[in-house]
C-alpha cells in the first residue's frame, strides 16, 4: 500500500486529479458537529452556539467553501406539514393549498402523521433536526411542551391550523368562522320550519368543533326554541361517530325532524344510518354537513353544507410560514377565512310543514 493511503484527506487538500472541492460533510466531521448544523450556519440561522458558529465559519473560510447561489429572496427550502391523522379527505384539500404555495416558492414538503401519540411525535421532531426543516405548520394537533420548546429553541418557526385548545400567544394561527358557519346551517334549517334540530359534535379539544356547536346554540336561542341537550350527541369528524350518533337521535321518543352534523363525513354517516332504517333524505329527515369537500356535490341527494376553504387555508399557513422563514411577521395573529352555506336537496321543510 502506499503510504497514507486510504487516510482521511482534510478538507481542502489537493488531490492528485487537482484541488479538492470541500463538502458539508467534511466540514461537518472536521468541526466536530451534524451536517444540519453546518447547513444552518451557511444558510445564516440563528440557533446555533455562538462557539460552534465561530469553529465552523472558520473551517468554511479556510477551506474556502462557497455556498451554491440561490435566488434573491430564496429562504426557505422545506417545510413540515403536520397531521393527527392523514385518513381523511379534508386533510387532502388542506395538502393541496399548502403544496401549491410551496411549489410556486421553489420548496419541498414533508407531509407526517403523528397520530397522537408522544413517541410519534418525538420520532418526528427528531427527524425535524435531522433535515434542517425552515417551517413547521401543524394542522389539529397537539404537541408536547417541551416539543413546542424545542421548535423555538431551533428557531423553526410555527404555523397552527385549527388549533386544538389555546394556541400560545406567540404561533399564528389559522382558521374559519367556524362559530358563523354553525349558525348559519343551522338558521337554515330554522328557516325551513325545522324545531327539533339534532347536532352531532365534533371532538371537543378542537376549537373549531366548540365554534361550531356554539353556533348552532346561538342560532336557536335567537329563534326562541329551546336547546335540548338530548338532541346533542358526540361525534370525532369521521364516518363511524355520524352513523352512531344519527341512531342515537332516532332512538330518542321523539325524535328530531333534521340533522346538523359538525363534518360532511359525520353527515356520510348520518345519512348512511338513516338508509338503514328505511328513512329518506329530505322527506323524511334533512341533513346538513360541515367542510364542503369536493364529492358531496354529487351524492343522491346533494349535500347542503357549509363551505370551508380548506384549501385556502393551506395556501395562507404556507405564506405565513414562508414568511417567518424569512423574518416578516403576520399582519395579524389569528385569521379565519370565511365560511359559506352551501344550499342542495339534502334539506327541505319537515313533512306536514
Amino acid at each position: 500500500m502506499v503510504a497514507g493511503e486510504g487516510a482521511r484527506r482534510k478538507p481542502g487538500t489537493r488531490s492528485p486529479d487537482g484541488p479538492a472541492k470541500v463538502t458539508i460533510t467534511e466540514i461537518a466531521r472536521e468541526a466536530g458537529v451534524s451536517v444540519p448544523t453546518v447547513s444552518r450556519v451557511v444558510n445564516g440561522r440563528s440557533d446555533v452556539s455562538s462557539a460552534t458558529r465561530a469553529r465552523v465559519e472558520d473551517l468554511l473560510h479556510r477551506y474556502g467553501y462557497r455556498r451554491r447561489p440561490t435566488a434573491p429572496g430564496t429562504r426557505a427550502a422545506l417545510l413540515d406539514l403536520v397531521f393527527n391523522d392523514l385518513d381523511s379527505p379534508w386533510a387532502v384539500e388542506i395538502i393541496r393549498g399548502v403544496e401549491e404555495v410551496a411549489h410556486e416558492s421553489g420548496v419541498g414538503t414533508v407531509v407526517s402523521a403523528i397520530h397522537g401519540r408522544a413517541g410519534a411525535a418525538r420520532q418526528w421532531m427528531t427527524n425535524l433536526r435531522a433535515r434542517a426543516s425552515d417551517g413547521v405548520i401543524l394542522v389539529t394537533s397537539v404537541l408536547e411542551p417541551g416539543l413546542h420548546d424545542e421548535l423555538r429553541r431551533l428557531g423553526v418557526p410555527l404555523v397552527v391550523v385549527d388549533p386544538a385548545g389555546s394556541p400560545g400567544s406567540e404561533e399564528p394561527t389559522i382558521g374559519a368562522t367556524n362559530w358563523a358557519g354553525g349558525m348559519a346551517a343551522t338558521e337554515h334549517l330554522l328557516g325551513l320550519g325545522h324545531r327539533r334540530i339534532g347536532f352531532i359534535e365534533g371532538p371537543p379539544r378542537l376549537l373549531c368543533s366548540r365554534a361550531r356547536l356554539d353556533g348552532y346554540r346561538a342560532a336557536l336561542d335567537v329563534a326562541g326554541v329551546p336547546v335540548s341537550d338530548a338532541l346533542i350527541v358526540p361525534g370525532d369528524f369521521y364516518h363511524a361517530s355520524g352513523f352512531t350518533g344519527c341512531n342515537q337521535l332516532l332512538d330518542l321518543d321523539d325524535p328530531p325532524t333534521a340533522v346538523f352534523a359538525a363534518s360532511d363525513q359525520m353527515a356520510l354517516g348520518a345519512i348512511e344510518a338513516l338508509r338503514g332504517r328505511g328513512l329518506r333524505v329530505p322527506e323524511d329527515m334533512s341533513v346538513v354537513g360541515f367542510d364542503d369537500l369536493p364529492e358531496m356535490r354529487w351524492l343522491s341527494p346533494p349535500l347542503t353544507t357549509v363551505r370551508q376553504p380548506l384549501s385556502d387555508m393551506g395556501k395562507l399557513a404556507a405564506r405565513v410560514v414562508l414568511d417567518l422563514a424569512r423574518s416578516v411577521a403576520p399582519a395579524s395573529p389569528r385569521v379565519e377565512l370565511a365560511t359559506e352555506l352551501v344550499v342542495r336537496a339534502s334539506t327541505a321543510p319537515p313533512r306536514g310543514a
